[in-house]
């Protein structure tokens, strides 16, 4: 056995007797300002271990041939209708998709930007394979002629007037002209406006009515509407429609939607009507001002440059570029997937080195005075995207926590004779940036305190006997100048 006389002689803190030390002000006050200078300096320590510690680097892109980029957003457009907005995607490979769906929710809004109601549902609008008559037969006149001035008394002196909303100069407006003639005459003879008067058909030419065609929203000819005392409004849950007929425009099937409308209709409910003089005030249900549209949801795009294109579409409709308004204000638009709970978290522990351009768009509205000199106004947005991938390495093992959407935008209004849309043209860099986290070691950190610690109290050792010999080296000589 070691006995413990040769322990003590490998002892490295020898002790020195109290009674041989000595004590002194200067030494104190030493002591003091080195216990400061240890807690600031294990404070500024514990602060760089516990900061995010992060290197940059410009790479190329490392996604695979065959993934695709997910493009989020919400946009809200005052001036353009639900009913005949579209969602479009074309790129540079060729793909060309029209009218997307499945993944896009509309919502009508006011001038305001207010929902009016639940989600928009159009239905299915079928792909019409009759426009007209095949068979040109003699013109003749058999709709009612409406303009600003009758058309409210129509619209609220007949429980159901149906109305053809057309343009002159439009194609598909004069294929519908003879068939939906025809019908006209037909349904006054079977329900006489003077008889019965339970149904009337009615025209109106947009071209000369524009403030007409414009209180009820017309933006797309021909535009059959359907008003039921004076108001061409269904509430389905909530939600106000305008009742419109998509179905086939030759005279047998107009014949036979028309006895529909008229089939729930009791024959004495217009004699009941005139009997009772009441005028029916046209301000009471009045046609929304304007028809707006919030369009939200995602698209996936291949992570090639290309377009998503938001414009007024119909297979069936012509549009005049002059009545279309494609202001729009954007609440979102951002690339990427969205993040889980737990890269959310990560997100915002290291926001400060990530904060940027992923949505950059986000708040900005994009407005066109409708006018003759600002008509026919296409917005394009011209976006340059960069990947930012965020790695952290814990544990000696890499881990990729986040993947992130930066981009940039530049935006310009264009003339154009043709209808105005709204294009937001995205281009993928080829490059990517890669974020690394890089954790310090807590083996360093209590390195770095051990030495702040001895450092320190060597260094105040040192100062300490410095003063103490100067001070003792001061009094010896003024005690040999006294002697």
């Amino acid at each position: 056995m070691i006995s413990s006389s040769k322990l003590k002689s490998v002892d490295f803190y020898r002790k020195i007797p109290r009674d041989l030390t000595e004590a002194s002000l200067s030494g104190a006050g030493l002591s003091i300002v080195a216990a400061l200078a240890m807690v600031f300096l294990f404070g500024m320590e514990l602060s760089s271990y516990l900061a995010v510690n992060t290197t940059t680097s410009v790479i190329v892109d490392r996604s695979s041939d065959g993934e695709f980029l997910r493009i989020d957003f919400n946009m809200s457009f005052p001036a353009l209708s639900c009913e005949f907005a579209s969602v479009d995607v074309s790129d540079v490979l060729g793909t060309n998709r029209l009218n997307i769906t499945k993944t896009v929710r509309k919502y009508s809004i006011d001038r305001n930007l207010v929902p009016t109601g639940s989600e928009f549902h159009p239905g299915p609008i079928p792909i019409l394979n009759k426009h007209g008559d095949d068979v040109e037969e003699d013109h003749v006149d058999g709709a009612f002629s409406l303009s600003s001035r009758n058309f409210d008394s129509f619209s609220h002196q007949y429980p159901v007037l149906v109305v053809n909303f057309y343009a002159p100069w439009c194609y598909w407006s004069n294929r519908l002209k003879p068939s939906w003639e025809k019908t006209a005459k037909i349904m006054r003879e079977r329900y006489d406006p003077e008889m019965d008067g339970r149904i009337l058909l009615g025209k109106v030419d947009c071209t000369e009515e524009v403030e007409l065609c414009r209180r009820n929203h017309i933006q797309g000819y021909p535009s059959i509407r359907v008003f039921r005392k004076g108001s061409d409004i269904k509430e389905n849950q909530g939600h106000h429609d305008h009742e419109s007929y998509y179905g086939e425009r030759d005279t047998e099937s107009l014949v036979a939607a028309m006895e529909t409308y008229v089939a729930n209709i009791p024959k004495e409910a217009h004699a009941l009507e005139d009997k009772s003089n009441k005028t029916v005030d046209p301000a009471k249900r009045p046609a929304p001002m304007a028809s707006g549209c919030r369009i939200e949801g995602f698209v996936r795009v291949k992570r090639v440059p290309g377009s998503v294109v938001i414009s007024a579409r119909s297979g069936s409709h012509s549009f005049d570029p002059s009545q279309i308004n494609v202001s729009h204000y954007v609440t979102q638009f951002s690339f990427g997937k969205r993040l889980s709970p737990r890269m959310l978290h990560e997100f915002i522990r290291l926001t400060p080195y990530l904060r940027g351009y992923h949505d950059r768009l986000a708040g900005q509205s994009y407005t066109v005075k409708h006018g003759e000199v600002n008509a026919n106004v296409t917005i394009e947005h011209y976006l340059q995207v960069v990947k930012t991938e965020l790695v952290t390495q814990r544990s000696s093992k890499e881990l990729k926590v986040l993947e992130e959407y930066e981009y940039t935008a530049h935006s310009s209004l264009v003339h154009s004779f043709y209808v105005p849309v709204v294009k937001f043209h995205f281009e993928p860099s080829p490059m990517q940036v890669l974020v690394t986290e890089v954790p310090k070691s807590f083996s360093h950190f209590i390195t770095n305190v051990c030495a702040i610690i001895g450092g320190v109290f060597t260094v105040a050792g040192i100062l300490d006997s410095i003063f103490h010999n100067t001070l003792r080296m001061v009094k010896k000589i003024e005690l040999g100048k006294n002697i």
